[in-house]
This record gives C-alpha cells, sequence and structure tokens, in this order.
C-alpha cells in the first residue's frame, strides 16, 4: 500500500509505502508531464538508494534528493503508523 506524504505546487505527487519486514521504506514521487505522461523516480529509505528515474532532470534530481533526505525521519515515522493521515501518535 502508498500513503499519500506530499503534494507539490506543480502537481507533484509523494507517496510511501508501509515499513517492509527489512526496515525499507519505498517513496515514489510521479509528476504529470505532457510529453510523457508522467515523470517518475522511487527512493529506498532508509538508504536512500534511488532507481527508476524517469525524465527528470539532474536539478530536480538535486531538489528530490535533499527534500527526502530532509524528511525521511518522518516519512519513516509515517510507514509504521499507517502514513500521515493515520498517525494520530505522532
Amino acid at each position: 500500500m502508498m500513503y499519500p506524504y506530499l503534494t507539490l505546487k506543480d502537481d507533484t505527487e509523494i507517496t510511501h509505502s508501509e515499513m517492509k519486514q527489512d526496515g525499507r521504506v519505498k517513496v515514489f514521487i510521479e509528476t504529470p508531464d505532457d510529453d510523457l505522461g508522467f515523470k517518475s523516480a522511487v527512493c529506498w529509505l532508509p538508504g536512500f538508494e534511488w532507481t527508476d528515474i524517469t525524465g527528470y532532470t539532474e536539478d530536480q534530481m538535486s531538489f528530490f534528493r535533499k527534500l527526502i533526505r530532509k524528511n525521511a525521519p518522518a516519512i519513516l515515522e509515517f510507514s509504521r503508523s499507517g502514513g500521515v493521515l493515520d498517525a494520530s501518535n505522532f
């Protein structure tokens, strides 16, 4: 299951999975694009392993790397509690 985390002003959606048995969390980034349909990238926390990058420029990826690094503690916590919408004990 993927949980909503953040929507940016350009309609980029950032979602995350529940915490997997191995302690990893999948963070998925997706931006609507007129040519590609969607740009996308995946980051696996806590190791910050980036995969499946499609359509983003290096400048855009630099922004996302910083954004995810700053938000990783919250994303990891929310992944344990059913997402930000169910994180009443956070």
